[in-house]
């Protein structure tokens, strides 16, 4: 399929602008033409890997937020009272970032050295 630069720049603008830029985001390593290869040699590190609460709370920026969070797993039957209970005591006592340093935007991928 042959496009003109002028149609590709109208279809996709952003990605026009991201290669004109000669800024990129993502570092490209190598090319794998079987998915199922590629797939094998991709990061595992997160692989089956299930956020629990404390993931959650470190997200957040404030107590409220926290607080939103602990009652909706509550609510849910991800975690009981009792241990909903000990984490509001330790939102009250100690602050949002006594369960860990924030974890900002796409933590995970960093972690699995996709970014």
């Amino acid at each position: 399929m042959e496009i003109d630069k002028e149609q590709f720049r109208k279809m996709f603008p952003n990605l026009a602008r991201e290669i004109e830029g000669g800024e990129s985001k993502i570092t490209i390593s190598s090319v794998r033409l079987d998915p199922e290869e590629g797939e094998r040699a991709a990061s595992k590190k997160f692989d089956g890997y299930n956020p629990d609460v404390i993931d959650f709370l470190r997200r957040c920026d404030n107590e409220e937020q926290a607080e939103e969070i602990i009652a909706y797993l509550e609510r849910r039957g991800e975690i009981s009272h009792q241990y909903a209970s000990s984490l509001r005591k330790q939102l009250k006592e100690k602050g949002v970032r006594s369960f860990g340093p924030k974890k900002g935007e796409a933590y995970y991928l960093r972690e699995a050295g996709y970014k």
